[in-house]
Parts: C-alpha cells; structure tokens; sequence
C-alpha cells in the first residue's frame, strides 16, 4: 500500500494549541502581518483568511474583526460585508481554480463541528467532482493539490 504523507497537518494534530483566540488578529495593515497569518483581505467589519489546515484546495474563511460566538450578536453591518466578502472571494475562486461547486457555511458549537467556538466565521470550501474520492473515505487523507502560499498570491492579487 502506498502511503501519503502530509507533515504540514503535524503541527495542528500535535502541536500546542494557541492560548489565544487564532481570530483576534492586529486591525493595522500590514503585508508581512498579514502574510504571516494568512490574511488575503481586509474589510472595514471583517477580513477573510486562508485556513491554514483546510479541507480542500481555496478554503477559505470569513470573519467579523469582534470577538463574537453567535450569530445574534452580529450587528447588520458586519452580516453584509461578511456576505460581499464572500460574494467576491467565490467570483475570484470561480476564475482562478474553476471548482464545480462549493460548500459555504458556518459550524456553530462544538456539537456541530466548529472547531473554533468563541469566535464566529463562515467557510469558503471549493468543490469537485471526485474530490471526496477513496483517499478521503478510506485513506482518511485529502490531497491538496495547491501550496497555500500559491493561492495567498493569487487572491491577494485579485481581491
């Protein structure tokens, strides 16, 4: 049987996990900042982040800048720039990596999946045809087809 490996994703499994929450980032701009932390854009309410395990090729995140944990306490003006945050990430992924599909959504709670629970987001996460193939099912393992340092150039360049 032949074997995939993916030491990247060592790190997350193993590694000590961050006291502080990953979504409370420096509002200032900064390019090496935001490169670091994988920032591709920032809104006056909310910014939008590679996800730096993702589960696919292009996932991506989008967040309020305030530490929230429910969708009730979003005030309207976040709710719309996180929703033209998505509207043009999807157009930019749409011409740049032609998925078939996406999953856009939000796990709210450690019941649901979220992984992060104190700080509110919506994913981003490209679809297609064949990519929850038999490495996914029976290797446990996904193959992300692109370095997250090639897809920060291309949507920092386009967004």
């Amino acid at each position: 049987m032949e074997k995939l490996w993916a030491p990247w994703r060592e790190k997350y499994l193993y590694g000590q996990k961050e006291k502080k929450c990953v979504f409370c980032i420096e509002k200032k701009k900064d390019k090496s900042y935001d490169k670091k932390h994988l920032i591709i854009y920032r809104g006056k309410y909310c910014f939008s982040i590679l996800n730096k395990y993702p589960y696919n090729n292009g996932h991506i995140m989008v967040v309020p800048y305030r530490h929230i944990n429910a969708i009730e306490k979003l005030a309207d003006k976040e709710i719309l720039e996180m929703f033209k945050i998505i509207k043009r990430t999807k157009e930019i992924l749409d011409d740049k990596l032609h998925p078939g599909g996406y999953n856009i959504g939000m796990n709210l709670g450690r019941t649901a999946g979220a992984g992060i629970t104190g700080h509110i987001h919506i994913h981003i996460v490209p679809r297609w045809d064949g990519d929850a193939n038999f490495m996914a099912i029976l290797g446990n393992t996904r193959v992300i087809s692109q370095s997250l340092n090639a897809l920060y150039d291309i949507m920092v360049k386009s967004l």
